[in-house]
């Protein structure tokens, strides 16, 4: 059962971050971070986050194995018409005390945080102004898709698996080819997040939690954008999340792989602020 309640648990400290229901009993307190950002903390628990800009609020969920930093350029980028705020370690510390008192908000996700956005969306749509999927996990046929071989690598357990990864997470090499995975796996250990990174993984592997029969019901105004060489999770998935949800629009960015606010961010962040602003993301 620890496996199915791993994005529960993700859903329930977005909903307690961003606004959930007092509680007389809960401890909550906000401490400076080393670096930029803030840490919440939350039954002695940290959650971390960093906040820009100001104006309607925008909140960015990454990926497995990812962090804040992945959004630089884009928290940047949307900090200067937006309140953005770019969330570390989705899935620890649980609470019912509003920490942020925000009622309602923009979602963007990328890989396992799109799915956690969406699922957000599904549960509390009063909550959720805009959604933007970015390269996006959550249909069951992932799984099956990427193989036991590189199912099993993205557990990120040894420099081999980095390797395996790094040519399908990324067009340019220029991103990966200099480091054989010896600084981010040092990154991972010193994190300490493989116990989360291992929950996902048998939920996804098992089929739990998925969005396949879910989607449809979704009615909030949505942009999905696809790296066009996305080798994790193929454009097929992003058209299909297309059909799925009513109204959404499709942007597919060439030359671009599994994290284009890293690889292409410049192309992605001219989309998530033409969607933002409520005009056509797609020109």
């Amino acid at each position: 059962m620890v496996n199915r309640r791993s994005l529960a648990i993700a859903l329930a400290a977005l909903l307690c971050f961003v606004a959930g229901s007092a509680r007389a009993d809960t401890t909550t307190s906000l401490a400076p971070a080393s670096g930029d950002g803030t840490f919440v903390q939350v039954y002695g628990a940290r959650i971390h986050y960093v906040e820009a800009g100001s104006g309607p609020v925008v909140i960015l969920l990454h990926g497995l194995a990812d962090d804040v930093g992945v959004w630089k350029a884009t928290l940047e980028a949307l900090s200067r018409r937006y309140r953005v705020i770019a969330l570390d370690q989705i899935g620890f510390g649980k609470s019912d005390k509003p920490l942020l008192k925000i009622d309602r908000a923009s979602f963007v996700g990328n890989s396992l945080g799109g799915w956690v956005a969406a699922a957000y969306a599904l549960a509390h749509s009063e909550r959720v102004d805009r959604l933007a999927l970015v390269d996006s996990a959550g249909y069951a046929a992932l799984g099956r898709s990427l193989g036991p071989d590189m199912f099993n690598a993205l557990h990120l357990r040894s420099r081999a698996d980095f390797r395996r990864l790094a040519p399908l997470t990324f067009y340019d090499r220029r991103f990966y080819q200099d480091d054989p995975g010896d600084s981010l796996l040092a990154e991972r250990v010193k994190i300490g997040d493989g116990y989360t990174i291992d929950r996902f993984l048998d939920s996804m592997a098992r089929g739990e939690d998925v969005l396949d029969h879910r989607l449809r019901r979704l009615r909030r105004p949505t942009l999905i954008v696809w790296g066009r060489d996305d080798g994790l999770i193929p454009l097929s998935f992003g058209r299909r999340f297309q059909r799925d949800i009513a109204g959404s629009k499709l942007v597919v960015i060439d030359k671009c792989g599994h994290m284009p606010q890293v690889e292409c961010a410049q192309d992605l962040d001219g989309a998530l602020l033409r969607f933002l602003d409520g005009g056509d993301a797609v020109r």
